[in-house]
């Protein structure tokens, strides 16, 4: 009888998997023949792979850094004036003092890196007695009132040079503006044409004044004696009756520039008045 056996065996190496039984199979001799042959037995070679497993080291993780954090936008003068609110244009004309009549005028637009200068700084003339402290403008003082207000509309004798603000022209000696502190119609634009608009009202027919100009929102509630006809207008090389004033050029920069949806200010008053 010739046996043969044979041994194999094998491992899987699976995520969760199991080992597998080794499986032994025998071969049945064939009939005896009269001459008997000596019986052999021979081994079975094993044929078993060998099975070599290697182990990867585990990544090493970087060290942390230190954290670090963004920069953010730098200070801007604006950061300290009172009142600004949200616009994103602001006029600031600042004077170191009372009873100065020229002030710096700087003109600031916001953007995604904070407040960056659009204009300036420029010298502007303002009234022939100062800033008047906040809350204390009175008509006729010659002072320009302190405080940071908006812009009602824009005007002059010339021809709309392109703004984003509503402008009315001046059509001659008829559009005046009305100061006349018992008057109904007390600190508004009056065409004499068409309305009364009391004693001794301001022509604005004036050039090179109001060539071109806008009218600051300055008592916009036409409280009797507050104060009245308050402008950004051209410069006539002196200071003003309360009014803020710049050469021509320089003017029609700001009035161009000037946009009623960016919800602009203008803040106004010496420096230790507007800021914080």
């Amino acid at each position: 009888m010739v046996a043969l056996l044979g041994v194999l065996a094998g491992v899987s190496a699976c995520s969760g998997g199991a080992t597998t039984a080794a499986k032994v199979g025998t071969k049945h001799p064939r009939a005896a023949t009269t001459t008997p042959a000596p019986s052999s037995t021979t081994a079975a070679p094993s044929t078993a792979p060998t099975t070599v497993v290697t182990t990867t080291p585990p990544a090493t993780a970087a060290p942390a850094g230190p954290a670090t954090t963004a920069p953010s936008a730098p200070a801007s003068p604006v950061d300290h004036l009172v009142g600004v609110g949200n616009a994103n244009q602001v006029i600031a004309v600042i004077a170191d003092g009372y009873g100065q009549t020229t002030a710096t005028l700087t003109a600031y637009q916001h953007t995604g890196n904070g407040w960056q200068t659009a204009f300036g700084p420029w010298t502007a003339n303002v009234g022939y007695n100062g800033f008047a402290p906040p809350g204390e403008k009175r008509e006729g003082d010659g002072r320009t009132p302190s405080g940071a207000y908006g812009f009602d509309f824009f005007f002059g004798v010339q021809p709309d040079p392109g703004v984003h603000f509503s402008y009315r022209p001046v059509t001659g000696t008829n559009i005046v503006w009305d100061d006349d502190s018992s008057s109904p119609l007390y600190n508004q634009w009056v065409d004499t044409n068409a309305q009364n608009a009391g004693a001794d009202p301001e022509p604005m027919d004036n050039v090179p004044a109001y060539s071109y100009g806008a009218v600051i929102a300055y008592n916009d509630a036409r409280t009797p004696g507050l104060g009245s006809a308050i402008f950004l207008h051209v410069s006539t090389g002196g200071s003003t009756a309360g009014c803020v004033s710049l050469p021509l050029s320089q003017l029609l920069s700001v009035l161009q520039w000037l946009d009623p949806a960016q919800q602009p200010r203008i803040v106004m008053g010496t420096t230790a008045g507007v800021t914080s």
